[in-house]
């Protein structure tokens, strides 16, 4: 049962998460639903894949969210010739103790930074498997926890480019959201030649939350309430993916668990302790595309994944559901939360 202390603590930390956005948004001009975005998987202990051509921000917004974060920060660079070892560790034999010693990879830090992702060998990008879903690494028989909190934020280009490999659906289905920058507008690009032009604005971030601020964070989104109409609704969405005529593969169970989550972190943000089925709307794309694979005739018509969660989302019937949960779920009335 939720407390009064409990309710109260998260309206407090919303300012934590608002100071982030702003750090964040201070070096990605012009993309406040990216960065909002970014910010909601981080809240749901989720992973997140940065999509899109070369040159429009994908690694500066990792980066601009790690800096952000007083936390340990590593950046893996994929590339053909990168070994699992680099990512997971290794066991090397100490001559001295005569034992075996093992040195933790680069996955073992609170936030990483996967830097074209889809560059690196299918064996380089299996390696990441278990630490996306489990949050440990298994290596000679031995599992290693990973440290809280954890997340990846990847970035890959398009397919199409040279030299890229496509993710395995079993790595898409582990990232909980799917974005894309795109090219920013002439106003924000104009913006951006007059602060990025002599130096980069990351010189100058300084983290404005810690690691354990963030911690909080994410336990106080585990306490927004969820309607059993809306976890139906979820659960309908993602349903309605498995026999829509024109996808091949429809989302996994998994997919339901992470549109909730990252419901429940977009509801906090804001300033609610309760979600809606406007939060699994607006949530549905980013959570849901990547994982599904359109049919061949669909994709001789030009149907991408993207329009198929669409016209999902237009088909499937919205519950009614009361505005906010009622006062005995709380024990007393909820104190109003600020809007992010």
């Amino acid at each position: 049962m939720t407390t009064y202390d409990d309710r109260a603590s998260l309206a407090d930390l919303t300012t934590t998460a608002e100071r982030v956005r702003r750090s964040v948004e201070g070096v990605i001009e012009g993309k406040p639903e990216v960065v909002r975005l970014s910010l909601t998987v981080l809240l749901a202990e989720g992973h997140l894949l940065i999509e899109d051509v070369p040159g429009v921000g994908k690694t500066m917004l990792a980066k601009a969210l790690a800096r952000s974060i007083d936390c340990s920060v590593r950046r893996i660079q994929f590339t053909p010739d990168l070994l699992p070892s680099d990512i997971t560790g290794v066991s090397v034999y100490d001559q001295q103790r005569h034992e075996f010693e093992f040195k933790p990879g680069a996955i073992f830090s609170q936030i990483v930074i996967g830097d074209e992702i889809n560059r690196a060998s299918p064996k380089t990008q299996s390696a990441l498997l278990e630490s996306l879903e489990e949050r440990q690494v298994t290596v000679d028989g031995h599992s290693y926890e990973l440290p809280s909190p954890f997340m990846v934020v990847a970035t890959q280009n398009p397919v199409e480019m040279e030299g890229t490999y496509p993710l395995p659906e079993a790595q898409r289905d582990r990232f909980m959201a799917r974005v894309s920058i795109g090219y920013p507008s002439a106003e924000a690009e104009l913006r951006m030649l007059g602060t990025h032009g002599s130096v980069s604005p990351l010189d100058d971030l300084q983290p404005v939350a810690h690691a354990h601020d963030i911690v909080k964070l994410v336990e106080a989104v585990r306490t927004v309430h969820v309607a059993d109409a809306v976890q139906r609704y979820a659960v309908d969405l993602v349903a309605a993916t498995r026999s829509h005529p024109d996808l091949r593969l429809g989302a996994s169970p998994r997919a339901t668990l992470h549109l909730l989550r990252a419901a429940k972190a977009s509801a906090a943000l804001s300033g609610r302790e309760y979600a809606l089925p406007d939060d699994l709307q607006g949530l549905a794309v980013p959570v849901l595309a990547h994982r599904l694979l359109p049919t061949a005739q669909a994709q001789l018509n030009r149907r991408t994944a993207e329009q198929v969660v669409l016209d999902i989302l237009q088909r499937t019937p919205v519950p009614a559901v009361a505005t906010q949960p009622s006062e005995a779920y709380f024990g007393q009335r909820q104190p109003g939360l600020r809007r992010l």
